[in-house]
C-alpha cells in the first residue's frame, strides 16, 4: 500500500479563472450528437422564422450570406462538461434575422433539420447574443458540428 503525507493532494492543475466549475479545458472539438448526422447541402439548406402572429420568413443560402455575415470571437462552453477558448468563427447575427419583426413572444422555439427541438428565452438570442454560424476556425462548418449552420449561443452552454 501506498503512502501518502497528510498534505498530498495530488500534482497542481493550471486554473483557468474563465473556466466555469465542473468544466475541463479542451484542446480539440469534441463531436456529441443527439441523433444521426445530418448532411445538408447549401443549396438545398433554408432557414425559416414563424412568428405566433402568422407571419413567416425564409431564407436560402445565399440570401443568409447577403445579411452580412460578422466574426465570432468567443469562449465555448458545452454541458457535456468541456471548454474551449478563444474560437473565431462567422455567421449572422440573430438580430439581422429579427429585424422588423414584431412579437410579444418572450420565448423561442428553435429546431434543427434532424428534428432536434429547444426553447430558449428570447432575450438569449437578442443584443448581440446569438447567431447563426456557419464557420468555425477559418472553415466551413462540419455536418458533425451542425454544419451548413447552426444556431450558436456562446453565453449558454452548447
Amino acid at each position: 500500500m501506498a503512502v501518502f503525507s497528510p498534505g498530498f493532494r495530488g500534482r497542481r492543475r493550471p486554473v483557468n479563472p474563465a473556466l466555469p466549475p465542473g468544466q475541463y479545458e479542451e484542446q480539440g472539438f469534441p463531436v456529441l450528437t443527439a441523433g444521426p448526422t445530418q448532411r445538408i447541402r447549401t443549396a438545398e439548406w433554408r432557414l425559416t422564422l414563424s412568428t405566433g402572429m402568422g407571419e413567416e420568413r425564409t431564407w436560402d443560402w445565399a440570401q443568409l450570406m447577403d445579411l452580412g455575415p460578422e466574426r465570432i470571437d468567443t469562449d465555448l462552453h458545452c454541458v457535456t462538461s468541456w471548454s474551449k477558448f478563444g474560437t473565431t468563427g462567422r455567421g449572422v447575427s440573430v438580430d439581422r434575422l429579427l429585424k422588423g419583426v414584431e412579437t410579444d413572444a418572450r420565448y423561442v422555439m428553435a429546431g434543427s433539420y434532424g428534428g432536434y427541438t429547444t426553447n430558449l428565452p428570447l432575450e438569449d438570442l437578442t443584443g448581440g447574443k446569438a447567431w447563426i454560424a456557419f464557420e468555425y476556425d477559418g472553415q466551413p462548418l462540419a455536418a458533425e458540428h451542425g454544419g451548413p449552420a447552426r444556431l450558436l449561443v456562446p453565453h449558454l452552454y452548447l
